[in-house]
């Protein structure tokens, strides 16, 4: 059945504005970014098949575009939604981390490089320099590698700290 003959308060759009997006599954807030289904099924059930196919939301936006755009029902347009998606989601954790802020616990931290290495098919390895009060002087990704590991040069990261003038280092890969 289309999503226009739901009951009102059943619309994953209408269901979003009354209650907010935290009460959605990952399949209704896909369908709010899908917008709309194809010929039988409800932009709902797309939102249910690609959770399923791709296992869970990391592998469906980790998906390229030729992945995607074989599946009935997407084309690169909403290959581009989920792109956009993906990054204004991305921008926004690391919007709260710039220059100058301090890092409050480990926690912040984790989310912060969490944030910045997702996504990547390949070994980053990158550094978070920070001054004498745990306050963030920049992030830089060192070093890019392959599919399961990165040749990293201690020297540039003790000369890119000395340039940064930092008093503090994480250091930080992302899982491949």
């Amino acid at each position: 059945m289309p999503i226009n003959r739901w009951p009102m308060h059943e619309r994953p759009r209408e269901k979003l504005l009354a209650r907010g997006a935290r009460e959605l599954s990952d399949a209704e807030l896909l369908a709010v970014i899908i917008g709309s289904g194809s010929k039988g099924r409800s932009a709902v059930d797309l939102g249910r098949d690609l959770l399923s196919r791709f296992d869970g939301l990391r592998e469906l936006f980790e998906a390229d575009q030729r992945e995607l755009c074989a599946i009935p029902g997407l084309g690169a347009a909403r290959y581009a939604q989920f792109k956009a998606c993906l990054e204004l989601g991305q921008r926004y954790l690391q919007a709260h981390l710039h220059r100058g802020d301090a890092l409050g616990s480990p926690a912040d931290t984790r989310r912060f490089l969490e944030a910045r290495l997702r996504g990547y098919a390949h070994e980053v390895f990158a550094c978070l320099f920070l001054d004498s009060r745990n306050r963030v002087i920049s992030f830089d990704e060192m070093f890019h590698g392959t599919i399961d590991g990165a040749s990293v040069h201690p020297r540039e990261v003790v000369r890119r700290a000395l340039q940064r003038n930092a008093a503090g280092l994480i250091i930080a890969h992302n899982r491949v």
